[in-house]
């Protein structure tokens, strides 16, 4: 994936990269570079792949009326994917550290009408996964 700006590597970019490549080719196999975010970075990776029918079934109950899954742009359905799988698995994670890196995530794979439409998204999406 090129990336727009700088080269920032957060463990969410690195979350997006691993999504696309394994979306891009399914057979592409993961490298899990030993860094600090190593296990959180594989986790939610994993996750978003082993969950993404229960995913995509959240998105279209909840969402049908905001995203067609088969026309949005590739890449925002990805970051939208982990995010929810954040949201619903990694409760030690406030929403707001979730959308927030999300966002900032996304500045580098998206023009800021789509970052717009995302945090709309995510907003709606995070009040209704986490009512408790």
């Amino acid at each position: 994936i090129m990336l727009n700006k700088k080269k920032i590597v957060t463990p969410r970019v690195k979350i997006i990269q691993n999504l696309y490549s394994k979306k891009s080719n399914p057979d592409f196999d993961i490298k899990y570079n030993k860094n600090q975010f190593k296990k959180f970075i594989k986790d939610v990776t994993e996750g978003t792949i082993e969950r993404e029918e229960l995913i995509d079934e959240i998105i279209e109950k909840n969402l049908k009326d905001d995203i067609n899954i088969n026309k949005t742009d590739k890449i925002l359905m990805i970051i939208i994917h982990a995010a929810i799988y954040e949201l619903l698995f990694k409760h030690n994670n406030s929403i707001s550290v979730i959308i927030s890196e999300y966002l900032k995530t996304a500045e580098i794979f998206l023009e800021k009408g789509k970052i717009a439409f995302l945090n709309a998204i995510l907003d709606k999406i995070s009040k209704i996964l986490r009512k408790s």
